[in-house]
Order: C-alpha cells, then structure tokens, then sequence
C-alpha cells in the first residue's frame, strides 16, 4: 500500500534538534471495546468486573466441536461507528483468521478482518485551540475479537490467565499518518471518544481497558521521506499518548543525530518514569498467515440495511457544535466545552431552553462545570440541576436577584438543595429595586466622600468605586445597574 502525505509542513510543530529542524509523524491504531451485551461470536457476558473466568462460554475456551457465530449487535454498531466517521461501509467483508502465539487466546488464532474490512475510508475533523482546523484521515475500521489476559504477578512460579475479555468485540480503527504533534494526537484520541460515546458503540473507558491506542512515532527532517515507525502498545490515557509522543521523537531525533539508525520496533510507555522501552523487535514484517476463516460465512448485508442504521443515527459533535454557534449564538470555545460528553450538551440544552443562551453556557461552563471539577463530580452525581441552575437564571433575567446574589444562591442549592425562587422569598435575597431606597443609599455614600465625588467628574473610571461602595452598603441586594444610572446623574457623568 502507497502512503500519500497529505500535510503541508508546518513550521510551528518541527521540534528544534542540534543539527535542524524535525518532524513529527504520527498515526495511530484505536482499539474500541463495541458496546455489546455479549461478545463478537458467543453469547457470554461482557460485563466489566466480574470474578476471572466468570464470563467464559465453551466457544470462547475453544472446546472441540465449538463454532463461532457472530453477533448483529456488534455488527451493526461498527456500522454505525463508520457512519459516524464519515466513512465507506462495505457491504461485503470477511473475516480472516490471524495466526501467531497467543497465549491468552485458548484457539491459538485471533478472528479478525484483513483484506475486506467492515467500514473503509473516513475522516475525523479536529478544532484545535489555534483555531487551525486539522483533517485526520480514516484509513479503515475492522471488527475483531479481543484476547484474554495473562497475570504474571499472582504466584512465584506461574502465571494465570483470565478469559473473562476473550472473545470480546472490538472495533481497531485505523488512522492514516495525518497527525504531526503531540497535541493533534490527544485531541484526535479525544475527538474519536466523543464519537464513540455519542453513538454509543463504545464506553470510552480508558482506565478499565475499553479503549486503548497502538501510536505509530516516526521523525523526518521536514517535508522529507518518512522515517522508519516504532509503535508504543496499549498506550490507555490521552495525557499518556501525549508524554508516550513526545518522549518517542525525542529519543529518535537523538538516535538520528548521533549517526545512528532507528530499529522498527515495538515499544512500551513507562507511565511511572514518562519513557517508552523496547518490547520487541519488529525489523521484518510478521507473517500472519491470513486466510478466511472457513467457519464464519463473508458479512454481507444491504445498501438499505446502511441507510436504516443511518437514519436513526444521532446528532453528532460537530453537527451539534454548528447548531449551538447559529442557534444559540455561542462562540466556538464555549461550544466545544459543552459538546464533549453528550450529557454535557443535553443539560446545557434543557437549561438554555426558553432563555438567554448565551447567559446559560456561562453558568453552565463557569459555575457549574468549574464546581464540579473542584468537587471531583461528575455530572450525573451534580447537586444542583437543570431546573435549578434554569431557575437561578430566570431570577437574574427578571431582575429578582443580581449577578453576586445568584453566586450566594447557588451555593445554597448546591449544599442544601431547594427550589431556588423560594429560598429568595425566604431569605430576603429579593434584590432592591425600590430606586428611593436605592437612591437614600448613593446620597449617604456620597455626602461622605465629597471630595472623591468631586474627582469622579473627572476620572469617570472612580464611578466602579463608589459602585462598590454602594453595593457593600446594600449587602448585595442593590440593582447595580440602577445604582450605577444614579450615580452617573447625581455625579454629573452623563
């Protein structure tokens, strides 16, 4: 297969060496645990957690006589995971076997998908904090099984093996060698989750092992031919495969300027000492010995089987960020925060439903996500809800409480709960709109400075002062807005 470099050279992403500047190429292959109740070719429980070997059917132990059959689910979720990345389903596919030593996988063969993969070429669109916006493309998405788990530290003399993941779908995602820095790669790994999770084909759960990446590092002197790949395997955290990338290039580029050659390889991210470390030795390619697996019949399903799944396919991220800029008016950062984790975009949409978007996204983002973050909470386990919070912003649009009262309200909510209009009731935390109350306030303030009131005639930037002053007297409760339009007047600002 011809690789096509699609990239102009950009010189902000070249690391600086002894000798020049170098390039960073980067592709990655994403393996995604397809969310499925049960696994690819049997009917044992996916579930995560359970006790070793609880989750083992005698297909997935390879007992004679065992034949595999395959599961629509899965099927049907890589087929929505291709449409979600813009890809070419195949409507005809087959599965392979793939032969070298596992020794956590009883048949001694993985099922997989070489030659005529289930999902083909697509694409993932990356915004990256610059504004740059980076095309990573999809080289292909094959479905196969996941191997069990070997343990080596549970006995002096032995090591045990769990089945318990055996057998388990998976979908490996194939990008082409589109990325160029650290930073493309954590975010088109974040991109890719997000995906995934708003489809529903994948739980995203890098620490529990449902996905993972294989990060392909080569360096080159701009613009020039590729250089030989090492690969880092099983790499589980995006801050990881950002340390893993920077690590890898830097430790070639040295090799490199030294007169020295980069051996292919496979190589392992020490998380603990922040470098990666030689697995094994990948100078020629392995001969996996492919060929269709004479168990399992090629997939074959219809053009309308796709276009059903299609259908009922949801809004997907980058459909949702484009709504939430022309609908609501949001800018492009505050939209990428919301569409994240669709759980995020659905609460920020019930809040704003009906009422100042722009004001709610603030609250949302700064008050309740910034909360949440220092509490160590997820949304789902939120104190304060969408009714609420929705609640909270009415009483600011109507004038009930004023911006600093609402920072008061909000902590009430959030530790002893409520209805947020009936704690203003009960509370007294009405503000003041009364302007002759507000207005016996600003003439006691600025009888006592005279002189400051003076030089505000002057220096209009002293009305914040007495402003601040104002509001301190009030407790809080004085409309600023009000206070300010009186100041103005009695001062003689406008």
């Amino acid at each position: 297969m011809t690789i096509v470099d699609t990239r102009t050279p950009d010189p902000k992403k070249f690391i600086k060496g002894a000798t020049g500047d170098w390039e960073i190429v980067i592709g990655m292959e994403v393996h995604a645990q397809v969310t499925s109740e049960a696994k690819l070719f049997s009917g044992a429980s996916t579930s995560f957690g359970n006790d070793p070997n609880a989750n083992v059917s005698l297909v997935d132990a390879a007992m004679p006589g065992m034949l595999p059959v395959i599961n629509e689910e899965c099927v049907r979720q890589a087929i929505r995971t291709g449409l979600g990345l813009k890809a070419q389903i195949n409507l005809k596919s087959v599965f392979d076997r793939k032969n070298y030593f596992y020794p956590d996988l009883p048949q001694g063969y993985q099922i997989s998908q070489f030659k005529q993969p289930i999902v083909g070429e697509g694409k993932v669109l990356l915004d990256m904090k610059d504004g740059e916006q980076v095309e990573v493309g999809i080289e292909r998405l094959h479905l196969e099984q996941d191997a069990g788990k070997s343990l080596h530290d549970q006995h002096p003399t032995m090591s045990f093996v769990d089945l318990n993941r055996s057998g388990v779908a998976l979908m490996e995602i194939v990008s082409k060698p589109d990325i160029r820095c650290a930073d493309e790669a954590k975010a088109y790994l974040t991109k890719l989750r997000t995906i995934l999770r708003y489809l529903g084909t994948c739980d995203g759960n890098m620490d529990q092992g449902s996905m993972r990446a294989d990060v392909n590092v080569s360096v080159r002197r701009p613009g020039g031919e590729f250089g030989t790949r090492c690969e880092i395997k099983n790499v589980n955290s995006i801050r990881f495969v950002g340390q893993a990338i920077e690590y890898e290039a830097r430790r070639q580029i040295g090799i490199l300027e030294d007169g020295g050659e980069i051996d292919q390889e496979t190589r392992l991210f020490d998380a603990v000492k922040g470098e990666t470390r030689s697995m094994r030795s990948k100078e020629e390619a392995h001969d996996y010995r492919y060929f269709p697996d004479p168990d399992l019949l090629p997939l074959e399903f219809s053009q309308e089987y796709v276009d059903g799944l299609a259908a009922h396919l949801t809004e997907l991220p980058d459909e949702k960020k484009d709504r939430f800029i022309r609908d609501y008016g949001l800018t492009a950062y505050d939209a990428d925060i919301l569409i994240v984790e669709r759980s995020s975009a659905d609460f920020f949409e019930k809040v704003a439903k009906g009422r100042d978007a722009k004001l709610a996204a603030n609250w949302v983002i700064n008050e309740l996500f910034g909360r949440l973050n220092k509490e160590g909470l997820a949304l789902a386990d939120s104190p304060v809800n969408s009714d609420q919070l929705g609640s909270i912003i009415d009483l600011i649009k109507s004038g009930a409480i004023s911006g600093k009262i609402a920072k008061d309200l909000f902590e009430i909510v959030w530790t002893e709960g409520g209805d947020p209009a009936t704690i203003v009731e009960e509370r007294g935390m009405k503000q003041v709109t009364d302007l002759g109350a507000i207005e016996a306030i600003v003439d006691k303030i600025l009888a006592a400075n005279a002189e400051k009131a003076e030089q505000a005639k002057e220096k209009p930037g002293m009305l914040g002062w007495f402003v601040g002053q104002v509001m301190k007297a009030s407790k809080g409760k004085a409309n600023p807005q009000a206070v300010s339009d009186m100041l103005k007047a009695k001062i003689g600002l406008d």
